[in-house]
């Protein structure tokens, strides 16, 4: 009696359809699968796939516009 059956899947999958929709499931899915992934990589201490956010630099490119500042009225 503490086995699901396949009959007990089947509902289980139609009661999260009916909570989340149809297309809300493969950003569900997206999203428990980088949270595992990440709680592995923390568990493991792998720094290698994230660098550290002090060791990439960005330069501006030439080509863009300075911010506007408003005019100063005499």
């Amino acid at each position: 009696m503490g086995e699901f059956s396949p009959f007990h899947w089947v509902i289980v999958a139609l009661v999260i359809l009916v909570l989340f929709g149809g297309r809300k499931i493969p950003e569900v899915m997206r999203g428990l699968g980088q949270g595992i992934r990440e709680f592995k990589e923390g568990m493991r201490g792998d720094t290698a796939a994230n660098p550290p956010a002090s060791t990439t630099t960005t330069t501006p490119s030439a080509t863009t516009n300075p911010p506007s500042t408003p005019e100063q009225k005499p």
